[in-house]
């Protein structure tokens, strides 16, 4: 026995035993080396692994969900590339098609394959250079999940750590969870990461319809995503595919004879990518600045949230779409007024819920941009006769009623130790007006003196209390809206006007969860405070139906906006500026344009003409979907009268045009028209004043 061991008799047996014994020494160390170091990578001795409880609830980013008021999908805060999809839903034949390419020893060995270490030290050793590698599934877990980020280049360090991690995960995890983790993690090339993603762009279909042949060539797409990618060389691809099939035939997972009629089939790619479509939408920049300020700016980066907005995602579509074809209009008449381009107008649009100040709809441009300017919440424009609601709000609160009569003329003030004349536009005057006349076609003269009647500084804190946070100067130009603020601003403090008084604060996302479920921030809706009066709400919000029914809004209706809708166009010095602000009892939305470098948009540019026409388009395709608003009721506290509609005092049966106001009790008229008490001499002469008086109404002349 002993003469058989000796490799060569004539070596001396002292001699021989020694370098028996320094032999088994070596082996010794070795094992108990290779022991040594399995244990320490199991024990994650020092700092760079994750706990177990890390691993077991880690979940591939795909982007975090940004979801509107429905639970429907509007975006996603990071572009990546993924679609998670459990284990149950990867056909057996595209598993198998992994593991046979991969790591076909996956079910034996626990996260290191020795075997496979030994193999590639030697081929290395023979071929003089690194020919073979060794990793795992589970190693390529380890580098595509928690190691990531620790380098990017291969060096030692990151190598013992995906060591390390794949036994904790192998310690912590199933096979088939790490598996799972596996076909969802990789990268497969065009950007995608995952079966299912890549499935998708590949071949047009889900990971669960996919063919032997196709599930094939998924699995040959690890080892060089660029290189036997079908679509950049399709016979390169189909040689890696059939080497995919040979390995799944000599695994034993299919007969040879299915592995040649796989091959036989012609590799048949997509000539779309059907992969979801990413949601740019205008409203993504503005949740992902909110869930940066509540979370911290890194926070994304440690996991994947769902984010639940109040954002309603038919209200956002028609909104970007108004703004966006409506911006195409704005320039073909800028161009056609100036003989050149000059540039692209931009756009905002801001709707929200006036009961509780939930945004609906957010659109910061007429170009979606995420990390771009919002101008719907930071630019700051003046808005022009959109500001005057204000200053009529302040006049009801001291008594005045939308029957007061103003003149409507020339008007000469002090400010700045210099005098300022405010025209009218297009230098045309009526002369005494009634409130509502005034507020419905918009008269600049009017709103200065109601102003200088009731004090700027009232009208400001009209304004701040309604919901203006920006600075405003107490000055007689505020009348006409001469200081800036954001559409954002002005939409939410018109909400008082449509509800009844109370001021709301916006709210654009209601809830931050974690991949898990848990919640990591919320808001309430806060709670309502009193803004203006509810009378003087309801006189206002009448007034202004006026400026959609008669006044220089009634653009909406023509262009089909039905039921209760107020709302007011503002216009700045030369045209630089249109707005156009208009709400219902369950929306108030403004609209905006402008250039970003403010100078004049074109000749004749009005919030009526420009501006409304978008509002009207977003409120006739992405408001009206629902149960019919109804009209505002009048709060306690207000009598109604028949008045004529130019002398604002009670009407006569002689009265060519009347109208039923409202009024505070004790402020209603009580004298008779002191134009129309008696019949006129001839009726048709009566006929032809109520015929005149209309035309007047509607031409302005």
């Amino acid at each position: 026995m002993r003469a058989r061991l000796r490799a060569d008799p004539r070596i001396p047996a002292r001699l021989w035993m020694r370098r028996r014994w320094r032999s088994l020494l070596v082996m010794a160390v070795a094992v108990v080396g290779i022991a040594t170091f399995d244990a320490w990578l199991a024990t994650c001795a020092f700092g760079g692994c994750p706990s177990a409880a890390d691993i077991r609830r880690y979940r591939p980013m795909e982007g975090s969900r940004v979801l509107d008021r429905s639970g429907h999908l509007i975006g996603r805060l990071t572009h990546v590339r993924r679609v998670n999809v459990p284990l149950a839903r990867v056909p057996l034949h595209v598993r198998q098609a992994f593991i046979a390419t991969e790591d076909r020893r996956f079910y034996q060995h626990n996260g290191l394959d020795w075997r496979a270490v030994v193999r590639a030290a030697v081929r290395n050793v023979a071929a003089l250079g690194v020919r073979e590698g060794f990793s795992t599934i589970t190693m390529q877990v380890a580098r595509n999940t928690f190691t990531r980020d620790i380098a990017t280049r291969r060096t030692l360090r990151r190598k013992l750590l995906e060591l390390r991690l794949a036994r904790l995960l192998e310690r912590n995890l199933s096979k088939d969870d790490i598996l799972e983790l596996y076909l969802n993690v990789i990268y497969l090339g065009n950007g995608t990461y995952g079966v299912e993603a890549a499935s998708r762009d590949l071949f047009g279909k889900s990971v669960s319809r996919l063919t032997l042949a196709e599930g094939a060539m998924l699995a040959a797409l690890p080892k060089g995503p660029s290189a036997y990618t079908p679509r950049r060389d399709p016979a390169r691809a189909r040689a890696r595919r059939d080497l995919v099939l040979a390995l799944m035939a000599r695994e034993g997972y299919i007969s040879l004879r299915r592995a040649r009629a796989a091959a036989a089939e012609p590799l048949v790619v997509a000539t779309e990518e059907r992969h979801p479509a990413e949601v740019n939408s205008s409203v993504i920049g503005a949740v992902r600045a909110l869930v940066d300020s509540a979370l911290g700016p890194d926070a994304l980066d440690e996991g994947d949230v769902t984010v639940y907005t109040t954002i309603d995602a038919t209200a956002q579509r028609a909104a970007e779409r108004a703004i966006r074809d409506q911006a195409v209009v704005i320039d073909r008449q800028a161009r056609a007024w100036r003989g050149r381009r000059a540039g692209e107008v931009e756009g905002a649009l801001v709707a929200l819920d006036p009961r509780t100040g939930d945004i609906r709809a957010l659109v910061g441009g007429r170009h979606p941009d995420p990390g771009g300017f919002d101008r719907a919440l930071a630019a700051r424009r003046q808005p022009g006769s959109a500001f005057k609601p204000f200053v009529y709000a302040a006049a009801l609160s001291v008594g005045f009623t939308p029957a007061s009569i103003v003149d409507d003329s020339p008007v000469e003030v002090e400010q700045g130790g210099h005098l300022w004349t405010p025209a009218n536009y297009g230098d045309e005057y009526d002369g005494p007006v009634t409130m509502r006349h005034a507020l419905a076609h918009s008269s600049n003269a009017a709103a200065v003196r109601f102003s200088r009647a009731v004090g700027e500084a009232r009208v400001v804190s009209v304004a701040h209390e309604s919901g203006i946070g920006s600075p405003l100067a107490a000055v007689p130009s505020i009348a006409l809206g001469a200081e800036e603020v954001t559409p954002l601003e002005l939409v939410t403090a018109y909400a008082p006007f449509a509800n009844g008084g109370f001021r709301v604060h916006p709210r654009l996302v209601r809830r931050i969860d974690a991949a898990d479920g848990t919640t990591l921030w919320t808001r309430d809706i806060a709670p309502l405070s009193r803004a203006i009066d509810p009378r003087d709400a309801f006189q206002l919000t009448s007034m202004l139906e006026s400026v959609v029914d008669e006044g220089t809004g009634r653009v909406v209706r023509e262009l089909g906006a039905e039921g209760p809708i107020a709302g007011k166009t503002g216009t700045t010095n030369d045209g630089t500026d249109v707005w156009f602000v208009g709400y219902t009892p369950s929306i108030v939305a403004g609209v905006w344009f402008g250039y970003d470098t403010p100078h004049p948009i074109a000749g004749g540019a009005t919030g009526g003409a420009m501006a409304a026409p978008a509002w009207a388009a977003f409120y006739t395709r992405g408001w009206r979907q629902g149960a019919r608003d109804v009209d505002w009721s009048p709060p306690p506290g207000l009598v109604s009268r028949e008045i004529d509609d130019e002398t604002g005092e009670l009407a006569t049966e002689w009265c060519p045009v009347t109208r039923r106001e409202w009024f505070r009790q004790g402020s209603e008229p009580t004298q008779l028209c002191h134009e129309h008490l008696e019949p006129p001499e001839a009726e048709g002469e009566w006929v032809g004043e109520r015929i005149v008086h209309a035309l007047k109404k509607i031409f302005k002349f």
